[in-house]
């Protein structure tokens, strides 16, 4: 859990420092951030399936086979990771004029996208060590990878942005949005280095051969697509949603895509202790499943929904209860208007429902069985959520606050379906 809000520090801190640069900038990484969850979807297959399938051999204490996922899964996140780069690289332009005609606005994602996308077999890469780490029953390793990580970040990011660190007398290098994305990728290469040496010098619970993880075990390689497939399926279409989502934001203005981008990442934040209790419980549930226990399995469920809901609430409370001083924060101390105070307030009972869903995911997460979670994603943002949005702004023509009001519906309907789905789906009984 600690783990993943420091993760979600480095999207904070970059926003933070951008937005004392301008709106547009803030837009451009907003709108950049959805691209790269766009192909993030690669990186869902295999990580999600890597899930179940080492915490599940772990657990039945076959140490041969989890070394042979482990070096699968490094091996196949390279390789996926630079395909998705060749491909974001290549269309990133394009996708910026698709959402928005702002010439500054597409110029700032280029400066910062490309060399986000340069890096991306790293981000894809650290993902992995950390979850070979944590299946393994060491938490605290990527725990302290990130730690440094992000302390780096934060001090590296207004050192290479600015020319004079705003509120100090500081110089620093003044390279802007580059800045912003040399710093991310640096902490998180940094990151992933040092994780890769403890793998392969022994330090952990599976030692890694390097000669190993671009050798094909088909068997192991079917089931890493087949388990992961929904996840990222799942994955896919609530990235297309978002994706929409912001093309009707984008009919407000420049401004409303930076709100929209500060909202989205107060969201994720709130949301990080939940999916950090996911990710933990669903590797206790792999393991006890693969050890006999089911009964452990079941209780760990429940309580990771109780704990999901308590921890990510104690962040929704200041979102609403200071929404407007939250948003000013990442708008350079700009004042901002009551449309998107509304907005932070209707996120906030989003981050408690979000919370919920959480808890029963680590279910189908730590079992394999992943289908519930695309089922419920479907029902909740194509069968609610993009409906309503569309009527709200094409149809009706409603202000903003309908846009955001469909997201909440949308994670409500989801929040119902996943729950009747963990009820009658037979996840206690699913081995892979």
């Amino acid at each position: 859990m600690i783990g993943m809000l420091l993760q979600a520090v480095y999207d904070l801190v970059d926003m933070l420092w951008i937005g004392f640069i301008n709106p547009s900038a803030i837009a451009a990484a907003t709108l950049f951030n959805t691209f790269f969850w766009m192909v993030e979807v690669l990186n869902e297959i295999v990580g999600t399936s890597s899930v179940s399938l080492i915490s599940q051999s772990y657990g039945a204490n076959d140490t041969k086979r989890t070394q042979k996922i482990v070096e699968q899964v490094l091996g196949f996140k390279f390789v996926l990771a630079v395909i998705g780069a060749l491909v974001l690289g290549a269309s990133l332009k394009t996708l910026f004029q698709i959402f928005t005609s702002d010439q500054s606005v597409i110029a700032y994602g280029m400066e910062y996208g490309l060399i986000r996308v340069f890096f991306l077999p790293f981000f894809f890469s650290s993902y992995s060590v950390n979850t070979i780490f944590r299946c393994t029953g060491d938490g605290k390793t990527p725990m302290k990878l990130m730690v440094g990580a992000s302390l780096l970040n934060m001090v590296a990011d207004p050192l290479l942005m600015f020319e004079t660190i705003p509120g100090t007398s500081l110089r620093g290098l003044g390279w802007g949005m580059r800045g912003a994305a040399i710093a991310t990728v640096g902490s998180i290469t940094l990151a992933f280095t040092v994780g890769m040496v403890l793998l392969v010098a022994g330090k952990a619970a599976v030692r890694v051969n390097l000669r190993n993880l671009f050798r094909l075990d088909k068997e192991i390689a079917r089931k890493l697509f087949s388990i992961g497939l929904p996840s990222g399926l799942n994955l896919l279409l609530r990235n297309l949603s978002i994706a929409m989502f912001l093309r009707m934001v984008a009919l407000y203005g420049t401004q409303s895509i930076a709100i929209a981008g500060i909202v989205f990442r107060v969201y994720s934040f709130g949301m990080m202790p939940g999916w950090g209790l996911m990710m933990g419980s669903g590797i206790i549930i792999g393991q006890n499943l693969g050890a006999g226990k089911p009964d452990r399995a079941l209780r760990a469920v429940r309580l990771s929904t109780v704990d999901c809901i308590l921890f990510v609430g104690l962040l929704a409370l200041p979102v609403i209860l200071f929404p407007g001083q939250i948003l000013s924060i990442f708008m350079g101390g700009q004042t901002v208007g009551p449309e998107g105070v509304l907005i932070m307030r209707i996120i906030g009972p989003a981050l408690l429902i979000g919370a919920a869903m959480s808890g029963m995911g680590a279910a189908f997460t730590g079992s394999g069985r992943n289908q519930p979670l695309l089922i419920a994603s479907i029902v909740g943002q194509w069968g609610v959520m993009i409906p309503f949005a569309l009527i709200a702004t094409l149809v009706m023509k409603g202000p903003i606050l309908w846009l955001w009001l469909a997201i909440l519906f949308g994670d409500v309907g989801e929040l119902v379906t996943r729950y009747v789905l963990y009820r009658k789906s037979n996840w206690l009984n699913h081995r892979v």
